[in-house]
Order: C-alpha cells, then structure tokens, then sequence
C-alpha cells in the first residue's frame, strides 16, 4: 500500500534538521520501499505491507528520535485518502478564491466532534477553515504566515497533532504517490 508520512516541524529553522537521502535510508531501515521525499520540509512517500497507520507512525517517529536525536510527530496518510482530501476541498469551486491562499492542516486524529463544534478561534474577517475528519481546510488570503489558524492552535484547542501543507504540495504528494 502507499502512504505519504508529513513530518512535523522538520527542516524549519535550525533545529531539527535532517538532509532528505539521510531520511530515505532511515525509511529503507524500517522496511519501506520505494521511498522518496519531496521538498525538503519532511514528506515522504513510501510502500508498506502494514495496514496499521499508527504502528507506522511510531515506528516513523522512534526510528527519527533515535538516528537525529530529537522527536518529530508523523502524520500518515494513504494515497486513496489524499486523493479523497483534494477531491473533498471545499473551497476550491468557491470563483474568489487564489490557490496560492489554500491550505491543508493534516491531524492525526478526528477530534471529538464536541471540541470541533465548540471552536472558539480568532481569525481574520477574510479567513475561512472548515474541518472534515482528519482534516482542515484552510484558505488564507493574507498568507500562512499571518494567520492564527496555525498547527498549535488547531492542536490545543483539538486536542490532536496536525501540520499544514499549502495546496501545492498536497497535489504534488498526490501526483507522486500516484
């Protein structure tokens, strides 16, 4: 089966680096075939027999704790549910909406929907985010790095791990998985 592991908060700033052929071979250690990388902020696609996405998961995140040194989270996704999560935006018929603004908050879990009912979340007049399962979707006209709809927010109020992708690199993970 193929999976798209989205690594959180590595190669952002100067901690938690780790160079792509290094994540490759730690990927190969676990069994994963046919593995690559795209772009260099922790997206791996791989094969695996395993049907098991949170053993997967913490396999990824031990085996990174203990080559690098330092934790990361990992969120797994199938490529059958990435292509359900671009076919799902809700924005993406919207006429005013730049795809440039678009992004995806991947969680590692679907948060009680009490939580997600009863978000109380600060956001610009112009921003928009609907959450649908494991997922986030977010549109930013002021950019990813002005808005309050960020990974820590989501995972405080959510109770869950999340980290955003834009929407290119969420079609460009689907395109290379396919």
């Amino acid at each position: 089966m193929k999976y798209i592991a989205l690594l959180r908060g590595i190669n952002i700033g100067r901690s938690k680096r780790i160079k792509m052929a290094y994540l490759v071979k730690a990927f190969e250690s676990l069994g994963f075939k046919n593995v690559k990388t795209y772009v260099q902020s922790g997206n791996v696609i791989f094969e695996h027999e395993s049907n098991d996405t949170s053993k997967i998961a913490e396999s990824i995140e031990r085996k990174i704790s203990q080559t690098f040194s330092f934790s990361v989270n990992a969120v797994i996704r199938t490529k059958d549910e990435l292509e359900d999560i671009v076919k799902g935006n809700p924005f993406i018929k919207e006429s005013d909406i730049e795809l440039d603004k678009l992004h995806v908050t991947f969680l590692s879990d679907t948060p009680d929907s009490k939580a997600a009912l009863d978000l109380d979340i600060v956001k610009a007049e112009n921003e928009k985010f609907e959450i649908n399962g494991r997922e986030v979707y977010l549109y930013c006209p002021n950019g990813y790095a002005r808005t309050k709809l960020k990974n820590d927010m989501f995972e405080k109020k959510l109770n869950v791990v999340a980290t955003t992708r834009n929407w290119k690199t969420t079609n460009k993970l689907l395109e290379l998985s396919s």
